[in-house]
């Protein structure tokens, strides 16, 4: 239902059909349809059948050693660069070595992916020998942005198109601006149209000084997918930005969750100017009509609202 309420439907198209769920192509109407038991029953079924077969091959190979990356690599002479992905593995590997007796005195650079590289991790890396730089990438569309020599910035990937939008709405965000990375590729073997992979970036200006002329991105500054329960509802990332989009006079919002009195409250901060009290009025009507709950409207000055692609900041206690 989640899913459907945003427009998506994880269901395959050819057993929809079969059970004559596909006349509407809304996600909405199809989940409506009381065929649709049936079809969620054959995918378990599938899955299950999958996860049968997977547990029959598993149960017929031998149990033994997994073999680490230093049996592979270190078997015969190391390499001068390893290219794999190893965050946050270096002195692992050099315990695994030293258990093995291995010599990885040749392990020097290391490319990583898959998480944030912090500061303090690549100057560790870097105290214990070892230069290490970074690249962005997806399962389904291999590296979107590498970092070069200089390390100013990711840039972005020439094979590929990136679009930085402002999260819930699939608009460009402004030049600079923090929002999600939208990707697209054209791999004839698995092409994707405007992508969005729930990071939030954004655009740099300027060249990198390493010569390379495409666009730079900041690297990974956090997820996009921002959505909170409030009073028992789902408050999304497109519904600030349908208000914004019915009061054009605002800049930068952000809606503000937290606890007053044992119960959720909502305050959402706007970039406006001037600020006068019919539009912070007319503004919280809005937000009314939007989300379903009322909520208190504060405008403030242009530039004040930090630029870190939050637009929901959930800031009640965990505990």
């Amino acid at each position: 239902d989640e899913d459907a309420e945003i427009g998506r439907l994880y269901l395959p198209r050819e057993y929809l059909e079969a059970m004559d769920c596909c006349r509407s192509l809304d996600p909405a109407a199809i989940i409506a349809k009381p065929e649709i038991d049936a079809v969620c029953r054959k995918v378990a079924a599938l899955a299950h059948h999958h996860y049968d077969r997977a547990q029959r091959i598993l149960a017929a190979r031998p149990k033994g050693r997994i073999k680490t990356v230093l049996d592979e690599r270190f078997n015969t002479s190391a390499t001068n660069t390893i290219d794999k992905t190893m965050d946050r593995t270096i002195d692992r590997l050099r315990l695994i070595a030293a258990k093995a007796g291995k010599d990885v005195s040749s392990l020097k650079r290391a490319l990583v992916s898959g998480a944030a590289l912090p500061n303090s991790l690549r100057e560790a890396c870097a105290r214990r020998g070892v230069e290490v730089t970074q690249c962005y990438a997806a399962a389904e569309t291999g590296v979107i942005a590498y970092e070069s020599g200089p390390r100013e910035g990711l840039i972005v990937n020439e094979n590929l198109i990136v679009e930085i939008v402002r999260p819930g709405t699939g608009d460009p965000a402004g030049e600079g601006e923090v929002g999600e990375v939208v990707v697209t590729t054209f791999n004839p073997d698995y092409p994707m149209i405007r992508l969005a992979t729930g990071d939030l970036s954004a655009f740099m200006t300027g060249r990198s000084s390493c010569g390379r002329t495409n666009r730079r991105i900041r690297g990974w500054m956090g997820r996009a997918d921002q959505t909170a329960k409030v009073k028992g509802l789902f408050v999304r990332p497109e519904q600030v930005a349908d208000i914004a989009r019915r009061h054009p006079q605002l800049a930068r919002l952000r809606l503000v969750v937290t606890r007053a009195a044992e119960q959720d409250a909502m305050t959402l901060m706007a970039e406006a100017s001037p600020a006068d009290a019919a539009l912070e009025s007319a503004v919280a009507e809005t937000l009314h009509a939007v989300t379903k709950m009322k909520g208190a409207v504060k405008l403030v000055a242009p530039g004040s609202l930090p630029n870190d692609g939050k637009v929901i900041a959930d800031e009640r206690p965990v505990a």
